[in-house]
């Protein structure tokens, strides 16, 4: 007997860079007013990964604002920018775990 399964659409890494707000326990220094973070995210497209990216970010208690989408790695390197060894394997982490990857986080002070 054969299942009729849909074709698992690729995935792929999507940099995005995630701003936050402060929120009662969000682990944020004490003075600081939010924070961006530099996401490496896995999706079928951008939308799911600025989805699952927002999703997670609200289970760890943080409150996100914003998100600015950086493209893939291939849309990147086309545009030039260069991309770090350090930031491919963070990349392929995500890419292998299908997850989320916060790899910086830069906290806002007034």
């Amino acid at each position: 007997m054969t299942e009729d399964r849909k074709p698992r659409r690729a995935q792929d890494v999507y940099t995005l860079v995630v701003e936050v707000g402060r929120k009662s326990g969000d682990g944020l220094p004490d003075k600081a007013t939010g924070a961006a973070l530099l996401c490496y995210a896995s999706g079928v497209d951008e939308a799911e990964a600025v989805r699952e990216t927002v999703a997670i970010l609200k289970q760890a208690d943080l409150a996100p604002l914003d998100v600015t989408g950086h493209g893939t790695r291939a849309e990147r390197e086309v545009a030039g920018e260069e991309i770090s060894e350090d930031e491919a394997a963070l990349m392929q982490r995500a890419a292998d775990e299908n997850s989320v990857i916060v790899a910086q986080m830069t906290a806002f002070y007034d």
